[in-house]
């Protein structure tokens, strides 16, 4: 069974980087460098039919007798082709609109990171560019075939997105983002390479770019949804979507109330601790009194973005030289951060499979001020060190899964990693001072308010305004950054909801494990038996986790 189920894992891994190209090129696959993801519903289609036959082939093969990890594995395909090919038969591209994550603004983020080692993927980047160019005109059809079917996007995010594409447009050819690729290796002419791609941009992309705009702006606006209606229950169908989305984003069966509820419960437990750090850090305890300081008093926020970075490589280089008394699994692969303008306020990349790129993670700092001098070390263990990076580059460099598993992203996993380590980081001493540690509490508002204001939206019907009045007064975010996280929330249902559900359930699974085990808990067994095996569903971590429990139970001591 155990060649029957790799096989399969290959089998599937061969099929995403077809269907997911660009996915496959960043992660240092070129054999479909050439192309860019098809969004059309055809496209589509194919991909639902082919993801549940996965499926379907996965369980036929019979559980008794393999291994562990063939065990996940034949759990990893059916899960993965089902939870795609039910988000995918939602139809969300029909009124997906998105000025957060859309091609306009993570192009320019994504173009440089493409690999580029040799001649042949050099000449490949033409036909990608010209992909990207169909791309558009795919969501251009495919936001027509949702005002067919009063299915729209919410009027912000046409505004948005046009205002974003029309920057682009009214920017000289020379310096199209589309033309800031990596340096092509073993290209014999770069120059003339580089007036193929410029003619390419020129006569495909940007004409393309320029009637999505023109779809949007002009056929699909006047039917879209204003700012009292951008949840998805406004839809004939919304609430099956975001039910899809909920089960997608978290892989629990949860409903929308259920979370709403365990929203509000981390809001009121995240005022003691405000209380008590405040009184430390600013000299009182009024909880408003601190979000108000946090938010506005200028002595606590940065001014440049120079400054943002060196202090995030500073938290980096010390959580690094931490990780070994935490960790017995450890990454081959550095990490390195950059700073960009667009895009989310902090994200990151995973190296690349041929080592040819390490894992990098992004500052936006194209609002300085808008950064609190108490964010930087909580995002920088968030998104590096013992977050994002260590997860992931492990799972890139295990030897013991199949390809597809060491690559697979599942947000409650991965999130929920990401917030688990920035608690793990205040375990491990690595916050320099009680203002750092602010910065914790920060961004555990922000994911606790998530669990209030995404359902709220989508779920309960709040309108745009209630949600930022909500996170307003219940975090110290500034509020120009609220309305951007709450237009994140409107245009991605669900994702928000992935960070703290898939924290509280890894804490849950670590406290159980604390209890069951006692003086033979040891804290770097439990995190290599979370990271190593990769990404999973949340519910089949917690078998992991207690199989795990089980064997340290029955274990001879040394």
């Amino acid at each position: 069974m155990t060649d029957e189920v790799n096989a399969l894992a290959q089998e599937y891994f061969d099929f995403l980087l077809t269907a997911w190209p660009s996915w496959g090129h960043l992660m240092g696959n070129y054999e479909n460098a050439g192309r860019f993801d098809d969004l059309s519903r055809a496209g589509e289609d194919a991909e639902i039919r082919t993801r549940l036959a996965f499926a379907a082939r996965a369980d036929a093969i019979p559980a008794d007798g393999l291994s562990p990890q063939d065990r996940i594995t034949r759990e990893m395909i059916a899960f993965d082709g089902r939870r795609n090919a039910d988000i995918l038969d939602a139809r969300f591209e029909e009124f997906h609109v998105d000025p957060i994550f859309g091609l306009q603004a993570g192009l320019p983020v994504q173009m440089p990171k493409f690999p580029i080692p040799n001649a042949t993927v050099a000449d490949a980047m033409v036909d990608k560019v010209h992909g990207v160019a169909k791309a558009f005109r795919d969501m251009s059809d495919r936001v027509l075939e949702g005002v067919a079917r009063d299915r729209t996007p919410a009027a912000f995010a046409i505004d948005d997105t046009v205002t974003e594409i029309d920057r682009w447009l009214a920017g000289p050819i020379a310096e199209d983002p589309l033309l800031q690729t990596a340096d092509p290796t073993g290209v014999a002419h770069p120059d003339a390479w580089r007036a193929r791609l410029r003619d390419a941009i020129e006569a495909d992309v940007r004409p393309a770019m320029a009637t999505y705009r023109d779809t949007i702006r002009d056929r699909v606006r006047p039917h879209a949804r204003d700012d009292d209606h951008v949840g998805l229950t406004w839809l004939a169908d919304g609430d099956d979507a975001y039910d899809r989305m909920i089960r997608y984003h978290t892989t629990l069966d949860r409903s929308a109330q259920e979370i709403h509820d365990t929203g509000l419960e981390q809001i009121e437990k995240l005022s003691g601790e405000y209380r008590v750090l405040g009184q430390e850090v600013l000299g009182t305890s009024d909880v408003a009194e601190i979000f108000q300081r946090l938010r506005d008093d200028p002595a606590l926020h940065h001014t440049n973005g120079a400054d943002i970075v060196a202090a995030s490589k500073t938290a980096l280089a010390k959580a690094t030289a931490a990780m070994g008394d935490w960790f017995g699994i450890l990454p081959k692969a550095s990490c390195d951060v950059e700073e960009v303008q667009t895009g989310a306020i902090a994200f990151y990349f995973p190296p690349a499979r041929d080592g040819s790129r390490p894992g990098v993670f992004f500052m936006n700092t194209s609002d300085p001020t808008g950064w609190g001098r108490y964010q930087i070390e909580a995002t920088s263990y968030h998104e590096g060190i013992p977050g994002h990076h260590l997860q992931l580059a492990i799972s890139t460099e295990l030897t013991s899964i199949p390809d597809f598993r060491k690559r697979a992203f599942i947000a409650a996993y991965g999130e929920g990693w990401g917030l688990y380590s920035e608690r793990l980081a205040d375990e491990m001493g690595l916050y320099s001072t009680p203002l750092d540690r602010m910065g914790m509490l920060e961004a555990d508002s922000m994911r606790a308010c998530r669990l209030v204001v995404d359902t709220g939206m989508h779920a309960l019907g709040w309108s745009r305004q209630k949600a930022i009045d909500y996170l307003v007064s219940n975090s110290p975010m500034r509020e120009g950054h609220i309305t951007a996280e709450i237009d994140r929330y409107a245009v991605t249902p669900g994702q928000a909801l992935a960070y703290m559900i898939g924290r509280l359930e890894i804490q849950r699974m670590r406290r159980e494990a604390e209890e069951a085990l006692g003086n033979r808990f040891a804290i770097k067994g439990f995190h290599d038996t979370v990271l190593g095996s990769g990404l999973m569903p949340l519910p089949v971590l917690d078998r992991v986790v207690r199989d795990w429990v089980d064997g340290q139970r029955t274990a001879v001591p040394a």
